[in-house]
């Protein structure tokens, strides 16, 4: 029993870091009609960022304001230069992002190498309880408090603020938003960076849990981001949350039971849910 509960903890730990980097891309993507592929290079410079100043000045919260910093950053950079060119137009989106994906993965490469980087877990979090057979990392349960207050944060910010009501409004008809004297504009600027501020998030705390850290991370998790997206529907933050937690369990689980296919487990997931519920299981997509 003991095994199974410790099992069921770290997949609601691994669900809550891809929550981190699904909620800004279900943002992005369901809420401002942005196809944007250069998500997992914000996750990438995140845990770089993070990994380079740790490693060098042994600072936790230092390094993790420098990611988000970092993240938040880039996002102003990619939406301000390249996408606010490309809004409506899907295509466009998809070339563009692709494109800042490859030069900035391949950014990374340059400034900090090709190889592994070991990171490691600070002090006060790296310790291990066991209570009744359960055993609980710290650092995981950690993860988890982190992707409940950004779950209701965010919920919050997006359903029962002005900001929210703006972004909703502005997403469904723009002119009108303009016509009050609003810039939306300045809006999804700001939406965009939160969102890359937080999948910048998203990679800090990953290279702990993981404990090295290569250049391949970004499109792997970005991989993880989409399923999940697809899976909780596009638009729907507390949908991302849900499929975030379902994934996580999901593949610890699997990753027990049937090792072999642990990998392609959720992307089998997510052609059975796009094949019986387009929409997603908790799918209210705004349509831009």
């Amino acid at each position: 029993m003991g095994n199974i509960v410790t099992l069921l903890f770290n997949g609601i730990s691994e669900g809550c870091l891809i929550f981190l980097m699904a909620s800004s891309l279900s943002v992005v993507l369901g809420l401002m009609g942005v196809v944007n592929f250069a998500h997992g290079t914000l996750f990438l410079w995140g845990g770089y960022v993070y990994a380079w100043i740790y490693n060098w000045t042994g600072n936790w919260p230092l390094s993790i304001l420098a990611a988000v910093t970092v993240g938040f950053g880039l996002g102003i950079l990619f939406e301000k230069i390249f996408i606010s060119r490309v809004y409506g137009n899907m295509s466009a989106q998809i070339m563009v992002t692709l494109g800042l994906q490859i030069v900035f993965t391949e950014l990374c490469r340059v400034f900090w190498g090709a190889q592994q980087i070991t990171v490691a877990r600070p002090s006060f979090l790296s310790g291990v309880s066991n209570f009744a057979g359960i055993t609980i990392v710290h650092y995981r349960l950690f993860l988890i408090v982190v992707g409940v207050v950004v779950t209701v944060g965010g919920q919050l910010v997006l359903t029962k603020t002005r900001v929210g009501m703006i972004i909703r409004a502005g997403v469904q008809n723009s002119e009108m938003v303009d016509s009050l004297g609003i810039n939306i504009k300045r809006y999804f600027t700001i939406v965009f960076a939160i969102a890359a501020a937080l999948a910048g998030l998203g990679g800090a705390l990953y290279s702990p849990l993981n404990g090295t850290l290569n250049s391949n991370m970004g499109a792997a998790n970005q991989l993880l981001a989409f399923i999940v997206v697809v899976i909780g529907g596009m638009g729907s933050f507390i949908g991302s949350a849900l499929g975030s937690l379902f994934l996580g369990i999901m593949v610890a689980v699997i990753g027990w039971v049937l090792p072999d296919i642990s990998l392609v487990a959720p992307v089998l997931m997510m052609a059975l849910v796009l094949i019986f519920k387009p929409k997603g299981l908790f799918g209210l997509a705004v349509r831009k």
